[in-house]
């Protein structure tokens, strides 16, 4: 691995984080694109060891890769300036469309570029569950855990945290007879870990803790924090799989926002660079708007944005710094590697639930839910299909499936077109 001044680095970092649209995927293709192939800095081999390290870990992998490559290349101060540079652009720009998006709404512009961007949004999720499905489900049993997640979670309502952990289980425990083998580990791995782990949960929990004493309990401030804090934990799968959950807790447990909101933020995320979860951020941002006291309405929601985004990324960034030193040990554990397996089917499973709950709420103007006994399900009635939007939901399908047009400009041109039907029907 090559010398690398910082100030190059830090800039290079601050490139990569302004440039990095097009969801986890777009966002690994660029870093490999810069830091292998452009500045060479680490080498082919080290820079996917470095991506499957990540894949063990919650959190949005794009940005542990790029604290795990910056740690790579300067320790500490390299793994903090990566990270923090590759999340901060995109979480300006969200917290300025945030503020734009609830300025904005009842103006025919927005809320047309927001017709289209939903029936993009739909579109899209479809193409992340087909991706996602056909990497993921190589074997029966796989397949099998799929369909029992999804069962689960969209027939039974079981929490999202609990289906990772059984799926987690059960791939550790099929994997169990498999032979480890063993790596190098580097000295001083244990210091490192302790000084991270407490470290890191000082600075992750202070602002929760925070308020907690100033505001109570109740407030906002508090349920956002432990409700993204927990979220952040069990993150395995990136943010598609992690919406229906996040959606389901934000617009029926605590009242943040409603379903279609829910869409536009997804459509706003894919449009700006960053980490897709950054979502995240525009939930916090419309639940401290909402529920302001003692602040202003837009004090409290730039508050509350900001509390999201600090206990949505210090956790996976804490997770890096703590776990770095045993990537090989980690990497080396085949009982590790069928866990995470079976975690990222299960997380197809929860993606076609996804797919299903922005279906119903894109599609259809009146969705209830529905329960008896143990089972729960979305009743909709057909004839409230929205025709506006199932139209360009058709449109955003051929643009995706059979001109296989960008993320990007998918998005681009069916704002543009939503515009257009809200300005002229």
């Amino acid at each position: 691995m090559v010398q690398v001044d910082f100030r190059e680095a830090f800039l290079t970092w601050l490139k990569v984080g302004c440039l990095s649209f097009g969801g986890p995927a777009g966002q690994i293709a660029l870093m490999h694109r810069i830091i292998v192939e452009e500045k060479k800095w680490v080498d082919e081999q080290r820079y996917l060891h470095a991506l499957n390290f990540c894949m063990l870990l919650p959190g949005p992998e794009a940005t542990k890769l790029a604290t795990y490559v910056g740690w790579l290349l300067h320790g500490v101060r390299g793994g903090l300036a990566a990270g923090i540079l590759f999340v901060l652009p995109g979480a300006v720009v969200m917290l300025a469309m945030s503020l734009l998006y609830v300025l904005g709404q009842g103006v025919p512009l927005v809320d047309g570029a927001l017709l289209g961007i939903k029936a993009a949004v739909l579109v899209i999720v479809v193409e992340a569950l087909i991706r996602i499905g056909r990497r993921a489900l190589k074997t029966r049993l796989l397949v099998g855990l799929a369909g029992v997640a999804f069962v689960g979670i969209h027939f039974f309502d079981l929490p999202f945290p609990l289906i990772v952990a059984l799926a987690a289980a059960i791939g550790f425990y099929r994997s169990a007879s498999k032979q480890s083998f063993s790596s190098n580990a580097i000295p001083g791995r244990w210091r490192q870990f302790w000084i991270a782990t407490l470290g890191g949960l000082a600075l992750w929990w202070a602002p929760v803790g925070l308020s907690v004493a100033l505001l109570g309990a109740d407030h906002v401030f508090t349920d956002i924090g432990l409700f993204f804090s927990k979220l952040a934990v069990v993150s395995f799968g990136g943010a598609y799989a992690l919406m229906a959950y996040m959606a389901q807790q934000a617009v029926e447990t605590y009242g943040w926002m409603s379903a279609p909101e829910m869409v536009d933020g997804l459509g706003l995320a894919e449009t700006l660079p960053g980490p897709l979860i950054k979502v995240t951020q525009f939930v916090g941002f419309l639940g401290a708007w909402r529920s302001p006291e003692p602040f202003s309405p837009l004090t409290s929601a730039v508050l509350g944005s900001a509390l999201t985004t600090w206990v949505t990324f210090v956790p996976p960034i804490l997770l890096i710094f703590a776990g770095a030193p045993f990537v090989e040990q980690l990497r080396a554990n085949p009982r590790l590697s069928g866990a995470l397996n079976a975690i990222t089917a299960a997380v197809v499973g929860v993606i076609l639930n996804l797919t299903v709950w922005f279906a119903l709420h894109v599609l259809f103007a009146r969705v209830a839910e529905a329960r008896a006994g143990p089972l729960r399900w979305y009743a909709f009635d057909p004839a409230s299909l929205e025709l506006k939007v199932s139209a360009l939901a058709v449109i955003a399908a051929l643009l995706a499936f059979v001109l296989h047009r960008g993320l990007i400009q998918l998005v681009m041109i069916m704002a543009t077109l939503g515009i257009a039907v809200r300005s002229l029907l």
